[in-house]
């Protein structure tokens, strides 16, 4: 079994107890409440600029335990104040030390400032989780392809769609490219250049993919952005934003690094 099938598997047993029947008008009223708030996909694609994800995460399989303890409200307003597009918020405690409150506390602080639209950063399972993830104030949520069947992607990029919630799809190989695009309505693209089976990460990932995806689709190149080199590099390759986590939570100081890849 590799990590991500020990994730997933046990990703299944933890929401079981939250598990039950959503009608489509639940999330249709949820549409109509969030119709006024910003939306995840339009803060991504910038004129001659990559646009940055920047992400709250304390902790890893891959890297262990990167800032423990770490509170996520004070690392989100450091993002905001160094310009980040948009926020990606883990809230997964198992495996990453995240939780729920976590991107709660972050939404609703920043709701009276800049607006800076939250990812909910989490193994996506079941059509509950898009509930949890407007209940705590998420603009966007992860579909994770090589995780799930044709038939669950489906059902909860649709869920999604119909709350009002943008899905960030996301991709590691070639043949999860084919997959992703028969979602109708699919407008982001994300190459994870981290293999989840194995947790080795390689930018080159992101070279072979994104030069393929279609032009309308906002491309993401995700895991291994440690520098304004790296920045460049997927850049080239036709990222419009990168996403950045280990990186801007090890920093010392994440609005220098921040800002010397947005001008990369």
């Amino acid at each position: 079994m590799s990590k991500l099938d020990e994730i997933i598997a046990w990703k299944r047993r933890e929401i079981e107890d939250r598990i039950r029947p959503v009608a489509e008008s639940e999330f249709s009223r949820w549409q109509e409440k969030t119709k006024d708030a910003p939306r995840f996909a339009d803060f991504l694609r910038k004129e001659n600029q990559l646009a940055i994800i920047a992400e709250i995460k304390r902790g890893s399989p891959s890297a262990g335990m990167i800032a423990d303890g770490i509170s996520a409200v004070e690392q989100a307003e450091k993002y905001a104040a160094a310009g980040a597009d948009a926020l990606s918020i883990l809230t997964d405690a198992k495996y990453f030390s995240g939780s729920l409150d976590d991107l709660k506390n972050v939404t609703a602080h920043l709701a009276n400032g800049r607006p800076i639209p939250c990812l909910r950063k989490d193994f996506m399972v079941h059509p509950i989780q898009v509930i949890e993830a407007l209940e705590v104030g998420a603009r966007a949520i992860l579909v994770i392809v090589r995780a799930l069947s044709d038939d669950e992607m489906k059902r909860i990029f649709e869920a999604a769609s119909l709350a009002g919630l943008d899905v960030l799809v996301e991709v590691h190989e070639e043949r999860e490219v084919e997959r992703a695009l028969r979602l109708d309505g699919i407008k982001i693209l994300g190459v994870n250049n981290r293999d989840l089976a194995q947790f080795k990460t390689d930018l080159a990932f992101s070279e072979k993919i994104i030069p393929q995806l279609p032009d309308h689709l906002v491309k993401i190149s995700e895991s291994g952005i440690h520098s304004a080199a790296d920045a460049r590099r997927v850049r080239a390759a036709g990222a419009d934003a990168v996403l950045v986590g280990e990186a801007l939570m090890r920093a010392a100081d994440p609005s220098i690094l921040l800002r010397e890849i947005a001008n990369s």
